[in-house]
């Protein structure tokens, strides 16, 4: 295993900036990039981060195209969800310090909806009639290319990238409805970004969830009981994985409750930092 030493810098103009220097457990040998998704003068484009400085695509990342020479700061952009999926998926019970399945078991599946996804610093607007609504800081892995009836071992040829979400969970629709829809799936219950990044070792990297600003999750994803490449492969049994599609891989540790004016920003290691602020009507 190789390791580098990256100093990524994201920041928003709008009040979050961040700094990061660490040690990177790297995939492969492929070279570690960090991709956006943004608006930008009514326009959304793809494009290449580097410092604050975005490198606007020529076309998107899927497959992924040339950096043109058109930049813009990343101050003056909106940040949106870092890839549209047709389908997003998440694991359940998938850290002991949470809840766990057994490890020879299929890992528990549900569904998000692609309409519950929104871009780092968007705030979240919960629905008035929500009263127990948590945290849930999360790896999620952006597919590639098309996956139909993959193997484990080839599994890790259709991950693009690395994302960060929060899987925002109402516990009380959550334990009296027939399915997770409300509790998981409601507008805004879906954060994901800033950026998708290549090149990173998924199974070695630091997650840590913090509510307004006090750490209240810290664990690394090489604790997770079902691998990415073991979702990934079973997933592909039953439905087709399109680039762009999303897998939530499951939260560590403890949650809890959140009210109005919580800021829970979710960090992992070479990927960066999302946060968001909730808001009651």
């Amino acid at each position: 295993m190789r390791y580098f030493q990256i100093c990524l810098c994201i920041g928003l103009g709008i009040g979050l900036g961040l700094i990061w220097t660490g040690n990177v457990a790297q995939s492969s040998n492929m070279q570690i990039e960090h991709y956006v998704r943004y608006e930008f003068e009514g326009q959304k484009h793809y494009g290449l981060l580097s410092g604050q400085i975005i490198s606007r695509l020529e076309e998107g990342i899927f497959p992924l195209s040339k950096t043109t020479e058109d930049t813009v700061a990343l101050d003056d952009v909106l940040l949106l969800p870092p890839s549209e999926p047709e389908k997003v998926f998440a694991v359940g019970m998938n850290f002991v310090s949470h809840m766990s399945s057994r490890a020879d078991a299929p890992p528990p599946l549900f569904l998000k909806l692609p309409s519950s996804l929104i871009g780092h610093r968007k705030d979240v607007f919960v629905p008035d009639d929500a009263t127990n609504v948590h945290f849930e800081g999360e790896l999620v892995i952006v597919i590639g290319k098309e996956a139909k009836n993959v193997s484990e071992e080839n599994a890790r040829d259709y991950i693009f990238g690395l994302t960060i979400g929060n899987d925002l969970t109402e516990r009380s629709w959550q334990s009296r409805d027939l399915q997770w829809m409300r509790a998981k799936a409601s507008d805004g219950f879906g954060p994901v970004g800033p950026a998708v990044v290549t090149g990173l070792d998924w199974n070695n990297l630091l997650l840590t969830t913090r509510l307004n600003g006090k750490i209240v999750q810290q664990e690394t994803t090489a604790h997770m009981i079902h691998k990415p490449e073991k979702v990934i492969s079973y997933l592909s049994q039953y439905f087709t994985l399109k680039p762009g599609d999303m897998i939530f891989m499951g939260t560590p540790g403890r949650t809890s409750a959140v009210v109005s004016g919580d800021e829970i920003s979710v960090e992992i290691d070479g990927i960066g930092i999302l946060s968001n602020k909730i808001k009651w009507p």
